[in-house]
């Protein structure tokens, strides 16, 4: 699968963080309801110890998850974060390929169940998350403001 993907939203290449990230989806597989991305680690998501900084390891793993729910809807619903968990397992390098999983656990007209992993592209574990979120009409640059 590619960004013409149709679970894709065609706006998400534009977004601010997408760019920060360096986020790049690979596919959207319905029967799980599980979403594939991959990430480049850039230096400026790093501290000095030579890896991701916990807090915007928490943005990658929220990337996943909140793709997940969105190609579960065909674009249509994003959700909106009440709570997230993560273990950070063990240090995310500079420069490494890293591969998000996210999934739908539960997707309600209320609320939302999410879970998210990072890996190593040779399954290495770096991180997990679960997620409670609402449901929310997917917000687009034009909506918000932000468009450039």
């Amino acid at each position: 699968m590619s960004l013409t993907d149709p679970h894709y939203p065609d706006d998400a290449g534009q977004s601010p963080h997408t760019a920060l990230l360096g986020s790049e989806f690979v596919g959207f597989d319905d029967a799980s309801q599980t979403v594939t991305m991959r990430f480049t680690v850039k230096r400026e998501v790093c501290t000095w110890r030579g890896g991701v900084q916990g807090g915007l390891v928490a943005g990658y793993l929220d990337d996943v998850m909140g793709y997940a729910y969105v190609a579960a809807t065909g674009g249509v619903m994003a959700p909106l974060n009440l709570d997230i968990s993560m273990s950070l397992i063990r240090l995310i390098p500079e420069g490494a390929t890293i591969i998000g999983k996210g999934r739908v656990v539960k997707a309600g007209q209320r609320v939302i169940f999410l879970e998210g992993e990072l890996l190593g592209e040779d399954g290495t574990i770096y991180a997990r998350s679960t997620s409670t979120a609402i449901p929310t009409p997917r917000p687009t640059p034009t909506a918000t403001g932000m468009e450039r």
